[in-house]
Protein backbone atom coordinates (compact mmCIF):
# COMPACT_ATOMS: atom_id res chain seq x y z
CA UNK A 1 0.00 0.00 0.00
CA UNK A 2 1.41 3.36 -1.02
CA UNK A 3 1.00 6.11 1.56
CA UNK A 4 0.96 9.84 0.86
CA UNK A 5 4.78 9.82 1.00
CA UNK A 6 6.86 6.69 0.71
CA UNK A 7 10.54 7.55 0.42
CA UNK A 8 13.74 5.52 0.09
CA UNK A 9 16.71 7.84 0.39
CA UNK A 10 19.79 5.75 -0.40
CA UNK A 11 20.58 2.20 -1.40
CA UNK A 12 23.90 0.42 -1.88
CA UNK A 13 24.35 -1.54 -5.09
CA UNK A 14 27.49 -3.45 -6.12
CA UNK A 15 29.56 -1.65 -3.46
CA UNK A 16 28.83 1.73 -5.00
CA UNK A 17 26.69 4.24 -3.17
CA UNK A 18 23.86 5.40 -5.38
CA UNK A 19 21.75 8.33 -4.26
CA UNK A 20 18.20 7.24 -4.99
CA UNK A 21 14.67 8.04 -3.91
CA UNK A 22 11.19 6.71 -4.50
CA UNK A 23 8.13 8.88 -3.97
CA UNK A 24 4.47 8.04 -4.22
CA UNK A 25 1.77 10.67 -3.88
CA UNK A 26 -1.92 10.00 -4.35
CA UNK A 27 -4.67 12.57 -3.89
CA UNK A 28 -8.21 13.11 -5.14
CA UNK A 29 -6.69 14.94 -8.13
CA UNK A 30 -3.57 13.00 -9.11
CA UNK A 31 -1.62 9.78 -8.66
CA UNK A 32 2.16 10.17 -9.06
CA UNK A 33 4.77 7.43 -8.67
CA UNK A 34 8.41 8.33 -9.17
CA UNK A 35 11.77 6.57 -8.86
CA UNK A 36 15.00 8.55 -9.18
CA UNK A 37 18.70 7.71 -9.29
CA UNK A 38 20.85 10.83 -9.47
CA UNK A 39 24.13 8.92 -9.77
CA UNK A 40 23.40 6.80 -12.80
CA UNK A 41 21.29 6.98 -15.91
CA UNK A 42 22.10 3.35 -16.70
CA UNK A 43 18.71 2.20 -15.45
CA UNK A 44 17.10 4.17 -18.27
CA UNK A 45 14.13 6.48 -18.27
CA UNK A 46 10.46 5.62 -18.49
CA UNK A 47 7.97 8.49 -18.39
CA UNK A 48 4.20 8.25 -18.73
CA UNK A 49 2.01 11.24 -17.87
CA UNK A 50 -0.77 11.02 -20.43
CA UNK A 51 0.58 14.15 -22.19
CA UNK A 52 2.98 13.64 -25.07
CA UNK A 53 4.72 16.99 -24.74
CA UNK A 54 5.12 16.59 -20.98
CA UNK A 55 6.60 13.11 -21.48
CA UNK A 56 9.07 14.62 -23.97
CA UNK A 57 10.18 17.35 -21.55
CA UNK A 58 10.75 15.02 -18.57
CA UNK A 59 12.59 12.54 -20.80
CA UNK A 60 14.87 15.37 -21.97
CA UNK A 61 15.38 16.49 -18.37
CA UNK A 62 16.46 12.99 -17.32
CA UNK A 63 18.82 12.56 -20.27
CA UNK A 64 20.57 15.89 -19.83
CA UNK A 65 20.86 15.56 -16.04
CA UNK A 66 22.37 12.08 -16.34
CA UNK A 67 19.71 10.76 -13.96
CA UNK A 68 17.62 7.62 -14.18
CA UNK A 69 13.93 8.53 -13.91
CA UNK A 70 10.84 6.36 -13.79
CA UNK A 71 7.65 8.44 -13.68
CA UNK A 72 4.06 7.26 -13.89
CA UNK A 73 1.50 10.00 -13.35
CA UNK A 74 -2.21 10.38 -13.98
CA UNK A 75 -4.84 12.84 -12.90
CA UNK A 76 -7.79 15.06 -13.70
CA UNK A 77 -6.51 16.10 -17.12
CA UNK A 78 -10.11 16.50 -18.26
CA UNK A 79 -9.92 19.76 -16.27
CA UNK A 80 -6.41 20.70 -17.52
CA UNK A 81 -2.81 19.68 -16.82
CA UNK A 82 -2.30 22.13 -13.95
CA UNK A 83 -2.77 19.70 -11.04
CA UNK A 84 -0.76 16.94 -12.70
CA UNK A 85 2.21 19.13 -13.62
CA UNK A 86 2.28 20.77 -10.19
CA UNK A 87 2.13 17.44 -8.35
CA UNK A 88 4.92 16.01 -10.50
CA UNK A 89 6.96 19.05 -9.42
CA UNK A 90 6.15 18.33 -5.78
CA UNK A 91 7.24 14.70 -6.13
CA UNK A 92 10.38 15.36 -8.16
CA UNK A 93 11.48 18.05 -5.70
CA UNK A 94 10.90 15.71 -2.77
CA UNK A 95 12.81 12.91 -4.51
CA UNK A 96 15.78 15.14 -5.34
CA UNK A 97 15.93 16.44 -1.77
CA UNK A 98 15.84 12.93 -0.31
CA UNK A 99 18.35 11.52 -2.79
CA UNK A 100 20.84 14.34 -2.05
CA UNK A 101 20.89 13.28 1.60
CA UNK A 102 23.23 15.39 3.75
CA UNK A 103 24.58 17.27 0.65
CA UNK A 104 28.18 16.42 1.61
CA UNK A 105 30.68 16.80 -1.22
CA UNK A 106 28.29 18.19 -3.84
CA UNK A 107 29.23 21.10 -6.08
CA UNK A 108 26.06 22.93 -4.99
CA UNK A 109 26.10 25.64 -7.72
CA UNK A 110 25.58 25.53 -11.47
CA UNK A 111 25.12 28.12 -14.20
CA UNK A 112 24.08 26.94 -17.66
CA UNK A 113 23.44 28.86 -20.87
CA UNK A 114 21.64 26.56 -23.29
CA UNK A 115 20.62 27.21 -26.91
CA UNK A 116 17.81 25.49 -28.79
CA UNK A 117 17.88 26.76 -32.36
CA UNK A 118 16.84 30.45 -32.15
CA UNK A 119 16.14 30.32 -28.39
CA UNK A 120 18.68 30.87 -25.61
CA UNK A 121 17.91 30.20 -21.94
CA UNK A 122 20.14 30.95 -18.94
CA UNK A 123 19.70 28.90 -15.76
CA UNK A 124 21.44 29.45 -12.43
CA UNK A 125 20.98 27.05 -9.52
CA UNK A 126 21.97 26.82 -5.87
CA UNK A 127 21.22 23.73 -3.77
CA UNK A 128 20.89 26.04 -0.81
CA UNK A 129 18.09 24.60 1.31
CA UNK A 130 16.08 27.72 0.43
CA UNK A 131 13.38 27.09 -2.14
CA UNK A 132 13.11 30.18 -4.34
CA UNK A 133 12.48 30.84 -8.01
CA UNK A 134 12.88 33.67 -10.50
CA UNK A 135 11.18 32.72 -13.77
CA UNK A 136 11.58 35.29 -16.53
CA UNK A 137 10.23 33.37 -19.51
CA UNK A 138 7.58 34.88 -21.77
CA UNK A 139 5.71 32.32 -23.89
CA UNK A 140 3.67 33.50 -26.84
CA UNK A 141 1.53 30.41 -27.32
CA UNK A 142 -1.05 29.21 -24.78
CA UNK A 143 -0.55 25.55 -25.63
CA UNK A 144 2.05 23.19 -27.05
CA UNK A 145 0.30 20.00 -28.03
CA UNK A 146 -2.28 19.33 -25.33
CA UNK A 147 -0.35 21.10 -22.57
CA UNK A 148 -1.09 24.61 -21.33
CA UNK A 149 2.22 26.45 -21.38
CA UNK A 150 1.46 28.31 -18.13
CA UNK A 151 1.90 25.04 -16.20
CA UNK A 152 5.64 25.10 -16.94
CA UNK A 153 6.18 27.77 -14.30
CA UNK A 154 3.81 25.96 -11.93
CA UNK A 155 5.97 22.84 -12.20
CA UNK A 156 9.11 24.76 -11.26
CA UNK A 157 7.34 26.60 -8.42
CA UNK A 158 6.34 23.25 -6.93
CA UNK A 159 9.79 21.76 -7.49
CA UNK A 160 11.69 24.49 -5.64
CA UNK A 161 9.27 24.39 -2.70
CA UNK A 162 9.93 20.72 -1.96
CA UNK A 163 13.57 20.49 -3.08
CA UNK A 164 14.86 23.54 -1.22
CA UNK A 165 16.67 24.71 -4.36
CA UNK A 166 17.10 28.29 -5.53
CA UNK A 167 16.48 28.49 -9.27
CA UNK A 168 16.74 31.38 -11.72
CA UNK A 169 15.41 30.80 -15.24
CA UNK A 170 15.87 33.64 -17.73
CA UNK A 171 14.97 33.65 -21.41
CA UNK A 172 17.61 35.70 -23.24
CA UNK A 173 15.69 35.52 -26.52
CA UNK A 174 13.61 33.16 -28.63
CA UNK A 175 10.45 32.97 -30.73
CA UNK A 176 9.33 29.36 -30.97
CA UNK A 177 7.45 28.33 -27.81
CA UNK A 178 8.34 24.65 -28.19
CA UNK A 179 12.04 25.52 -28.54
CA UNK A 180 11.96 27.83 -25.51
CA UNK A 181 10.34 25.27 -23.21
CA UNK A 182 12.67 22.56 -24.48
CA UNK A 183 15.69 24.76 -23.76
CA UNK A 184 14.35 25.38 -20.24
CA UNK A 185 14.02 21.66 -19.44
CA UNK A 186 17.34 20.71 -21.03
CA UNK A 187 19.10 23.53 -19.17
CA UNK A 188 17.35 22.61 -15.93
CA UNK A 189 18.57 19.02 -16.31
CA UNK A 190 22.13 20.10 -17.08
CA UNK A 191 22.22 22.50 -14.13
CA UNK A 192 20.79 20.01 -11.64
CA UNK A 193 23.15 17.29 -12.83
CA UNK A 194 26.11 19.64 -12.39
CA UNK A 195 25.08 21.10 -9.02
CA UNK A 196 24.29 17.69 -7.48
CA UNK A 197 27.47 16.03 -8.73
CA UNK A 198 29.96 14.86 -6.12
CA UNK A 199 33.36 16.58 -6.30
CA UNK A 200 36.22 14.47 -4.92
CA UNK A 201 38.15 17.63 -4.07
CA UNK A 202 35.39 18.70 -1.67
CA UNK A 203 34.71 17.40 1.82
CA UNK A 204 31.81 18.08 4.10
CA UNK A 205 28.78 20.24 3.44
CA UNK A 206 29.34 23.01 0.84
CA UNK A 207 28.39 25.86 3.16
CA UNK A 208 30.37 28.09 5.53
CA UNK A 209 27.56 27.47 8.03
CA UNK A 210 28.32 23.76 8.00
CA UNK A 211 24.76 22.84 7.13
CA UNK A 212 22.41 23.04 4.16
CA UNK A 213 18.77 22.85 5.20
CA UNK A 214 15.54 24.83 5.01
CA UNK A 215 16.88 27.62 7.25
CA UNK A 216 20.44 27.82 5.87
Amino acid sequence: MCGIWEVLTVEKVSNKLYRTASVCRKSSETDVRLNLNIDSGDDGTNVSTGCGFMDHMFTLFAFHSGFSLSLAASGDVDVDFHHLCEDIGICLGRAVSQALGDRCGIRRYANISLPMDEALVDIAMDISGRGFIVFNVQLERDKVGDMDTEVVEEFFQAFVRTSGITLHVNLAYGKNTHHIIEAVFKGFGRALGEASRRDLSLTGVPSSKGIVDSVN
